[in-house]
This record gives structure tokens, C-alpha cells and sequence, in this order.
């Protein structure tokens, strides 16, 4: 077995490929040209997307060529989902989100050196193909009952499917034959949902130029009731620290299942495969202390964040829990938190709110009589200190950086408040 390919089982990056014999090979013959594919449907890439370039990590350490094509065409129409019809986005804002992705992939790859990974982009041999020649030299190709049979197709007749979804298909196929004459390419690789996809580009190539290509495809991430990971009850989980910050990012990892974090830390994490063996049986042993969950949550933000922004995040969980002193956190961070962990803007004046309607506004407790309540019961707090008096009022000293009050309701319950004036 190829040692690329070897990795790549071992971390779970393999759903399926063409002929693994054959693949493991091609591998082995010489270093193998690759590509994947990722279409600007949006200013930011997710963490389904970090999976891709996973893989293109190992295979450039095995001493491969990636190329990386963001779809200036194919982001214009839009890969069919299961749901319904996609929202086809204005060229000017697909073309600005093609610079940011290109932009953001940069940072996970090499781009200098003697094998630099190579960013392509479909526009350019779409742009000016006449309909004529499409349909005469790439339609011809496939046949309408084939393309009838995709999942992704069937499970869109009831409802509807455009043309345009309907085609999407014929362009990906023509993405992998152009950078194969370009660029000798003979491996495509993606995500599970992409398979007929990339086996319609491979049957293209046969049928055309009369070559083998290989595919390979990465499972979906799901979380242990089979449903997808990669959601937050707001949203997606975004690369871009404006899209989803770094301290919101660390704690979705940090809360990775049991079941599964060793999973993700086979697909995220640089580390080797007897230090995720280790950390696995701590899962097993010792699950209390989630030191695969940390592993992974600090691993995974480093890569995508950097190690300060990640120091800054475990640094701002510890002082909200009251394990650190929230004074010491600076006002990006407590910003970047203020955004996450809930709560709200009140207008002061000469006098500042009583603590009573800072956990309300906060919304640790839901209303007056339940933050009177937490009080009495010694279980509120202003920053991290005991409330004991119903009647204590936020004071000057208390605002961290002039503006901001961290409150809390027994040891989970967490908000902040904004003071303005």
C-alpha cells in the first residue's frame, strides 16, 4: 500500500475511490498531479472544507502536486443540494468571494518552494465557450439517463430541478479533462457527495482521451446520532474569525462527543498515530478530564487561527469559568466573547444598573424576581465575585476595559454586559 494512501485510510480520509490497487500505484510511480475543487458559494469556507485541504495536506507531504481550483464559473450556478435550488449570487460578488477563498486557502498550503501548490480557477476556460461548443463537444458526451440516476438528481424530480443544477455535472467533468491537458492531472479528490461528480470527470477523460484517472472521496463529518458536524444552533462553523471568532471556534471542538473525537482528531490534528492512540484510551479511561477533547480544540485552532489566537480563547473560557482573572483578558478578546456567549447592551448613565438587572440583561437569569433569587441562594456572579446583596449596584471599577461586566448563574450559566454611555 502506498504510504499517502496508507495515511489517509488510517485517518478516515477515504469514503471511496477508484481501484484501490491501481490508486496505490499511480501513487507510487511518481509524484501525481491532484485537484479539488471549491466552489465561492459563500465569502468564507467552513470546516467541511478544511477536510479538503486535509487531504491535500498529506498528499503534498508525500511529495504530490495539488492544484487548488476555486469555481469562478461553477460558484455562478452552484452544485444541486438535496433541499431545493440554490440562490445564483452576481459575478462581481462570486469574483470577490473567488480572492478571499484563494486568499484563505493560502494559509493551510505551500506556496513557495520546489513543488509550490498551484491555485487554478475554472473562469478561465469557461469564460468564452460558446453554448454551441459546449453542448457539441462536452454535452454529447453523457447521457441524460446516467445523469437521471444521481442521488442527488432523483431525490430533486418531485420537487424541481433546474437545467442549470441539472448541468452542473457536464462542468465539473469538463474542470478535471482541462487540467488534465494542462496539467497531466489524474487524481480528483473531494467530498463524499461529490462522487458522481468526480467518477462523470474520470468517464469523460476515458471516453475523450482514451486515459485513466483516478478519484478518491473523504466521508462526511457527522456527529454520533449520524446527523452532520460542522453546525451550531447559529449557524455554520466558518473559518474567517469575523464568520465564526476563534474563541467560538475552540469551544465547538472543545465539546466534541466522546463517541467521536477521536475521529476528528485522526482527520485534524498533525499528531502521530500512537499520540492519538493515547488520547483515545484517555477517552476511554478518564473521560471527565477531555484531554482529547482539548487536544483536538487546540490543535485545530492553531492550524486555522494561530497559536496566539488560540492561547487567547482558552485564556478567555478560563477567566469567564473563574479560573483566571478576567482582568487580565484584553478588550479584542472580551469583544470577541461578548459576541458569543450572550447577553446585551444597557445605556448608563451618572448612575450604572443594579447587578440585579445585569443578569437579566445578561440573560442568566430571565427575569428580576430570578436573579433576586440567584442571589439569595449564593449563586450569582459579577465578575467571577459572589453577589450577596439584591440591592448592590455595578460601580466604575467593576467595568472591565470602561465598558464591559461579565455575569454568571451558578458554575455554566454565562453572559455579558455592555455598558454604554
Amino acid at each position: 500500500m502506498n504510504a499517502v494512501l496508507d495515511e489517509l485510510l488510517w485517518r478516515g480520509l477515504v469514503a471511496d475511490s477508484t481501484d484501490r490497487e491501481a490508486l496505490s500505484a499511480h501513487l507510487d510511480a511518481g509524484p501525481v498531479t491532484s485537484y479539488v475543487g471549491f466552489d465561492p458559494t459563500a465569502p468564507s469556507l467552513h470546516i467541511g472544507h478544511l477536510v479538503q485541504l486535509m487531504v491535500v495536506r498529506h498528499l503534498y507531504a508525500g511529495g504530490h502536486r495539488p492544484l487548488l481550483l476555486v469555481g469562478g464559473s461553477t460558484g455562478l450556478i452552484g452544485d444541486p443540494k438535496q433541499t431545493g435550488e440554490r440562490v445564483m449570487n452576481g459575478r462581481e460578488v462570486v469574483a470577490g468571494w473567488v480572492e478571499r477563498l484563494r486568499e484563505q486557502m493560502s494559509r493551510f498550503v505551500e506556496l513557495s518552494g520546489p513543488n509550490p501548490v498551484r491555485f487554478v480557477n475554472n473562469y478561465d476556460w469557461t469564460a468564452e465557450l460558446s453554448t454551441l461548443d459546449f453542448l457539441r463537444e462536452v454535452g454529447k458526451h453523457f447521457s441524460i439517463n446516467r445523469m437521471l440516476d444521481r442521488d442527488v438528481v432523483a431525490r430533486r424530480l418531485d420537487s424541481g430541478i433546474s437545467y442549470t443544477e441539472f448541468s452542473y455535472v457536464l462542468l465539473q467533468s469538463l474542470d478535471y479533462h482541462e487540467l488534465f491537458k494542462r496539467y497531466g492531472c489524474t487524481l480528483q479528490s473531494g467530498a463524499q457527495d461529490q462522487w458522481g461528480n468526480i467518477t462523470a470527470g474520470i468517464d469523460y477523460i476515458r471516453r475523450t482521451e482514451r486515459a485513466t484517472v483516478h478519484g478518491l472521496v473523504t466521508p462526511l463529518l457527522t456527529k454520533a446520532d449520524g446527523s452532520k458536524y460542522g453546525k451550531t444552533e447559529s449557524g455554520t462553523v466558518w473559518l474567517d474569525p469575523q464568520l465564526t471568532s476563534p474563541y467560538a471556534f475552540h469551544q465547538f471542538f472543545l465539546n466534541a462527543e466522546d463517541a467521536k473525537v477521536a475521529e476528528y482528531l485522526k482527520v485534524f490534528s498533525p499528531r502521530s498515530r500512537e499520540e492519538i492512540d493515547d488520547l483515545a484510551r484517555q477517552v476511554s479511561e478518564a473521560p471527565q478530564l477531555r484531554a482529547a477533547q482539548r487536544a483536538l480544540a487546540d490543535d485545530i485552532t492553531d492550524l486555522v487561527h494561530g497559536e496566539s489566537e488560540r492561547r487567547a480563547a482558552v485564556a478567555a473560557a478560563a477567566a469567564l469559568f473563574g479560573r483566571s482573572e478576567l482582568s487580565e483578558l484584553p478588550v479584542s478578546t472580551l469583544s470577541q466573547v461578548a459576541g458569543e456567549v450572550g447577553g446585551g447592551k444597557v445605556e448608563a448613565g451618572a448612575e450604572l444598573p443594579l447587578v440585579v438587572d445585569a443578569l437579566v440583561t445578561g440573560s442568566v437569569t430571565d427575569s428580576k424576581g430570578a436573579a433576586r433569587r440567584a442571589i439569595t441562594e449564593g449563586g450569582a456572579y459579577l465578575n467571577n465575585q459572589k453577589v450577596t446583596d439584591v440591592e448592590q449596584r455595578v460601580t466604575d471599577t467593576d467595568l472591565l476595559h470602561g465598558r464591559y461586566l461579565v455575569v454568571r448563574r451558578g458554575k455554566k450559566t454565562v453572559g455579558m454586559v455592555e455598558v454604554v454611555r
